[in-house]
């Protein structure tokens, strides 16, 4: 997965089996600072399959307890479970493959010719790597552990995929979207599981 922390990792490898045991992968892990920290997960069910608000809360609900008893993020956070979204991030072997015809971003680890962030359409992808066609025609073809950041760029004939895929995708900024408190400083038991109980609706 794309720029990972190590962190990032350690939180990967432990709800990445919970995610697959319902039938579900995760898309991005990322820790986001501040001063409550937001842990967000982006996951979707395997193979892309549509995914929804309620699958969301199930792997929310299915990580809570192992994230609480690990504790790999040790001042208080807020949880974020969350569906890819249409302009979704790119960040495994497979992904580009998928989307192939449509635009992506793409930023690379390191420069070429003092360039590292590109724009165009996604030609295939291949053992080779991802082949993208720029703007002036030329073709940027890069392995996915080469970039640090990627996603497709929102345009009409995306929104038109995503919904002949299964619908739109609940977002965080959605009024149905649910997300889940954790305060996991360890300090107060009984502020710890206020905190988990107090999923809001978003």
């Amino acid at each position: 997965m794309i720029a990972l922390t190590q962190q990032e990792k350690t939180i990967l490898s432990l709800i990445e089996p919970l995610a697959e045991g319902l039938g579900m992968e995760v898309v991005r892990v990322r820790l986001m600072g501040g001063k409550r920290p937001t842990l967000q997960i982006m996951a979707e069910k395997a193979g892309g399959a549509p995914t929804n608000v309620e699958d969301c809360a199930e792997l929310s609900h299915a990580i809570s307890p192992a994230l609480e008893a690990a504790d790999p993020v040790s001042d208080p956070y807020r949880l974020e479970v969350s569906t890819p979204g249409i302009d979704r991030p790119l960040t495994r072997p497979g992904d580009f493959g998928r989307w192939t015809g449509h635009l992506a971003k793409v930023e690379l680890a390191m420069p070429i010719e003092g360039r590292r962030r590109f724009q165009g359409v996604i030609q295939r992808e291949d053992e080779n790597g991802v082949a993208i066609e720029l703007d002036d025609e030329s073709e940027l073809v890069a392995q996915v552990h080469e970039m640090s950041k990627a996603s497709l760029v929102l345009t009409d004939e995306l929104i038109e995929a995503a919904k002949a895929a299964g619908g739109l995708p609940p977002q965080p900024d959605d009024e149905n979207f649910s997300g889940l408190d954790i305060d996991d400083s360890g300090d107060n038991e009984n502020e710890n599981n206020n905190d988990e109980d107090s999923g809001a609706m978003r």
